[in-house]
């Protein structure tokens, strides 16, 4: 399995493609990687079989109806966070023309010449922790994910893995853990999914966090001061 990462000039999302054989799925599609994705894909010949998100954060899913129209593939999310997408503004609490967090993403769009108003919601095909095979695993052609509902962050965050890689969206981050402030975040919540699910992961695997570098569990687990 291979995963490349391509980064959002909003708000700097890691957006993943995960490729096992010729398929692929796409998870995060943040806000301007919709071109790069589809080159990338056209480029090694992939067929995409789904669009995935590790939440319903209009910064994970700005790009998701483009890349599902292109493919004829839906998008995925935990049915916790699927209330988000059709209107992602709305479920956070957030007048994009005020400042604060809408501000800076009214700000970050506006550079790409995008607008809160031009947002358009994908269909959507949600998942819950049973996943697609009743064990917990996501299945998009080749592909298999497995699936671990992770909230705090969002009601319905998830944590998707490989045998080697977590792609953890904003549920950890190098050194750092989501924050809990917005409409459905929880602190309690978020500090039960810090010991109940993340520090139980295999330390050996790598994380690829939802914005910034790459880590480790092992590194987070020694070094991250909110794993303490």
């Amino acid at each position: 399995m291979q995963i490349h990462v391509v980064v959002a000039p909003v708000f700097a999302t890691s957006c993943c493609v995960v490729v096992e054989g010729d398929d692929c799925v796409v998870v995060d599609a943040g806000a301007g990687v919709a071109a790069q994705v589809a080159l990338l894909v056209q480029e090694h010949g992939w067929t995409v079989r789904a669009v995935l998100a590790t939440h319903g954060h209009v910064d994970h899913t700005w790009d998701a109806a483009e890349l599902c129209e292109r493919y004829d593939v839906p998008l995925r999310v935990h049915a916790a966070d699927a209330y988000r997408v059709a209107d992602p503004f709305g479920t956070l609490g957030l007048d994009p023309a005020l400042p604060g967090v809408g501000g800076a993403l009214r700000q970050a769009l506006a550079g790409m010449g995008l607008r809160p108003e031009d947002y358009r919601a994908p269909a959507v095909v949600p998942f819950d922790a049973a996943g697609d095979d009743g064990a917990g695993t996501l299945v998009a052609g080749d592909v298999r994910l497995r699936v671990q509902h992770a909230p705090g962050h969002t009601e319905g965050s998830t944590l998707f893995l490989t045998d080697e890689v977590v792609l953890a969206g904003d549920v950890l981050f190098a050194g750092s853990v989501g924050r809990t402030d917005l409409p459905g975040g929880d602190p309690a919540t978020m500090r039960a999914t810090l010991h109940d699910v993340v520090a139980r992961l295999d330390p050996a695997l790598a994380v690829v966090p939802g914005h910034g570098p790459t880590t480790t569990v092992g590194q987070e687990l020694a070094t991250n001061p909110f794993l303490g």
